[in-house]
């Protein structure tokens, strides 16, 4: 590793509904490979029919504790959630953040309301342009509401029409949503989210790529937060230091954690 300070903050155990290994393989495998921070950010898909969070996070948490009584000579781990669509069940969502003690929560949007992920649309049935201003358009709604601390994968939907469809689609229509979501989360103290996933699939570029973390950067943007989006333990940390090399490309001398909801700087060294 050519960077000293290693943090994966949005990984995911087999409390995740695609999941594959436990909380203690994670961990090891972030130890492994030298990691500083880990947090373990399961899924929590708020408007899903079989979701029941007073069946996830219980369970969840208590490996994450074990883990964290276990390891945290060797590395800090983080108890954190992946909030999808919290926006479609809000009451919810606060009620639950309020009830479990997570020290970070990612805020995301799979799905539009009523719809399946992106992952399994057939995009011939769809207006893509449509779509995506939908998409974005929830994204703003979501910073506005404000009930996570990193927006996670800004331009998620791209993993699945531009690089596994091969459809064009020109980003400058939604520069001004864009604009209008960091300026949300630079408002209310909140982190944009390298995910590094993209890279090591079709798309070969993180979500966001550059130019958008360069954009949220010139208008202010203090936090970003690195995530390999990993689903087993042998991709933990994958694609980090790329992270870090976009982070610091784009004028960025830290990286964020959160602890306790509090968002806590580490330099990039």
């Amino acid at each position: 590793m050519k960077y000293k300070n290693i943090v994966d903050v949005h990984t995911h155990s087999i409390h995740s509904f695609d999941g594959n290994d436990s909380v203690e393989a994670l961990c090891l495998a972030a130890i492994e490979k030298g990691a500083k921070v880990l947090a373990i950010t399961d899924h929590c898909d708020i408007d899903g029919k079989d979701m029941n969070p007073d069946v996830l996070c219980p369970a969840q948490l208590k490996d994450l504790n074990d883990c964290i009584n276990k390891y945290s000579d060797k590395i800090e781990i983080l108890k954190g959630i992946e909030i999808g669509q919290g926006i479609y069940r809000k009451k919810e969502t606060e009620a639950l953040l309020e009830k479990y003690d997570y020290d970070f929560v990612l805020g995301s949007l799979h799905n539009l309301e009523n719809m399946e992920d992106f992952f399994f649309l057939d995009y011939k049935n769809y207006d893509i342009d449509e779509l995506l201003t939908r998409y974005f358009d929830g994204l703003l709604e979501l910073c506005k509401w404000g009930a996570f601390d990193s927006l996670a994968h800004l331009t998620y939907p791209l993993r699945y029409i531009v690089a596994r469809e091969k459809i064009n689609v020109d980003m400058n229509k939604y520069q001004d949503v864009c604009d209008a979501i960091f300026e949300e989360l630079i408002k209310n103290n909140k982190a944009l989210e390298i995910n590094t996933s993209g890279l090591f699939m079709d798309m070969k570029d993180t979500l966001p790529n550059i130019s958008f973390v360069k954009r949220y950067k010139e208008l202010g943007g203090k936090y970003i937060t690195l995530g390999s989006d990993s689903h087993y333990a042998n991709r933990v940390c994958q694609g980090i230091e790329q992270g870090l090399d976009i982070a610091r490309a784009a004028g960025f001398d830290s990286v964020t954690v959160f602890e306790k909801r509090q968002p806590r700087l580490i330099t990039i060294e």
